[in-house]
């Protein structure tokens, strides 16, 4: 029999070019979590695979770069936009088989780029630029990093002021969290104690207690950052 290998491929048919193609994705028992980062940047043990390397599918043929997450819907001029600054520019490469560090980061700007052109929810391109963050968290690039947690952060925000996270995996409660923490993050503590408070006030109505412990988590240790710093002064 033969071994059963981490990566398999998956069938895909491009939105915009309609061509079939396939590409790699990470066979569930393959992936092993050590533990997750405060803004769930998940921590993958060394001999197991990375499944955020291969979150974006990249059409081959034409360039256009999308999630799972994607809609199937084009608004008004979208297609357009996409075919005339992606697909007519495109040089054909090949992102189909195992994906380096530096390869999966340049899908995520390619899907990202897409995300926008495609007026995709704020919530969704939000997800590609915080996976984007946690890969160059890997690289220890602080500069990128926070580059890419100030993009998401952004596109989180408007996510919660256009209410477009609903229907979506992301709840209330997590989008809320994010906010403060990647707020927290980039060094905008005022945001991050506002937004922190509202997840903490939602306590007992929560059905997410995990999400709830960990804004509680944030608060002490920012109370406690608070201090050193005034004690230093």
């Amino acid at each position: 029999m033969a071994q059963l290998e981490p990566l398999y491929d998956k069938k895909y048919k491009c939105s915009m070019c309609e061509q079939p193609f396939t590409t790699k994705k990470v066979r569930s028992r393959f992936v092993k979590v050590l533990r997750y980062d405060t803004d769930f940047a998940p921590l993958y043990a060394e001999e197991f695979e990375n499944p955020n390397l291969y979150y974006v599918n990249v059409c081959p043929a034409c360039g256009f770069s999308f999630t799972d997450e994607f809609s199937s819907y084009f608004p008004p001029g979208s297609l357009n936009a996409i075919s005339e600054k992606i697909c007519s520019q495109w040089v054909p490469r090949d992102f189909s088989k195992m994906r380096t560090i530096q390869e999966a980061m340049n899908t995520y700007k390619l899907g990202a780029y897409c995300s926008t052109l495609k007026k995709e929810k704020h919530v969704v391109t939000a997800g590609l630029y915080i996976r984007l963050a946690w890969l160059y968290r890997l690289q220890e690039n602080e500069e990128q990093e926070i580059r890419f947690l100030k993009l998401a952060l952004a596109e989180y925000t408007e996510s919660y002021s256009k209410g477009d996270y609903r229907g979506t995996q992301v709840s209330e409660l997590r989008l809320m969290y994010l906010i403060a923490e990647l707020s927290r993050r980039t060094g905008n503590s005022q945001d991050s104690v506002r937004f922190l408070s509202r997840v903490i006030e939602k306590q007992r109505q929560s059905v997410e207690p995990q999400i709830i412990q960990m804004a509680k988590d944030r608060w002490q240790e920012m109370r406690e950052d608070q201090k050193c710093m005034n004690e230093a002064l």
